[in-house]
């Protein structure tokens, strides 16, 4: 449990520092054809790091909780059956 807390906390603060940082990612990282092509003419990839940190800190919340193992073996499930 203390594991999952860690690593959790971990992904939670890298999916905050995507949001609040996106121009630093940007500046390292690089444009993204596609999210500029998809998401927005000029400031698409900015958008595409944003939602990206907010699904990181979503998946830091889930994981620090522990519902992060339930809800992919539900979804995961009725392909394979028999996990459980």
């Amino acid at each position: 449990m203390f594991w999952s807390i860690v690593i959790g906390l971990l992904i939670l603060v890298f999916g905050s520092l995507l949001v609040i940082k996106t121009e630093w990612f940007l500046q390292i990282v690089g444009r993204v054809d596609w999210a500029e092509k998809w998401l927005g003419v000029e400031g698409g990839t900015r958008l595409y790091y944003k939602l990206l940190g907010i699904l990181f800190c979503i998946i830091g919340f889930l994981t620090m909780t522990g519902l992060l193992k339930s809800i992919v073996l539900n979804l995961v499930e009725p392909f394979f059956g028999g996990f459980r």
